[in-house]
């Protein structure tokens, strides 16, 4: 018998909004404030447990068309890139720039380059965290 969960449904995809936003917030916070790549990752990854969890995973696969083994090998070859690219140019082995750009809406804006590691390593705990639980899903 399949339960009707409407409310479920309903409260998780504004649920699944504000994860995002909040997830995306402490990913870009991460350089000069508490948080990073791998709580933004966690926090991210938590909002697809959420759809996994309030919708079935055929559903969710068929609206997400992503390989989520491949999101997390892309972000360990983004992470161990942005670490190892400084060595070319003479600098330590993960060693970080960072400048000032005046950007037309945001106005004068620091941006670094350990923001592309952090990329890569929230890629890789999404991808990590949805297969895990996609795979948990599966064994029934």
């Amino acid at each position: 018998m399949k339960i009707n969960d409407v409310i479920l449904k309903t409260v998780s995809k504004a649920a699944v909004l504000i994860i995002f936003t909040f997830g995306i917030y402490l990913f870009l916070s991460g350089h000069n404030e508490p948080g990073g790549g791998f709580i933004g990752g966690l926090v991210l990854a938590s909002a697809f447990v959420l759809l996994f969890l309030s919708h079935d995973s055929e559903t969710i696969s068929d609206a997400i068309p992503l390989d989520f083994k491949k999101i997390s090998a892309l972000g360990v070859l983004i992470a161990f890139a942005s670490s190892t690219v400084p060595m070319f140019f003479g600098q330590p082995f993960m060693s970080q720039s960072f400048g000032y750009f005046d950007l037309p809406i945001f106005g004068k804006t620091e941006l670094a380059t350990v923001t592309v590691f952090e990329a890569g390593v929230a890629l890789t705990v999404i991808g990590v965290v949805v297969n895990i639980i996609f795979s948990i899903s599966e064994d029934e």
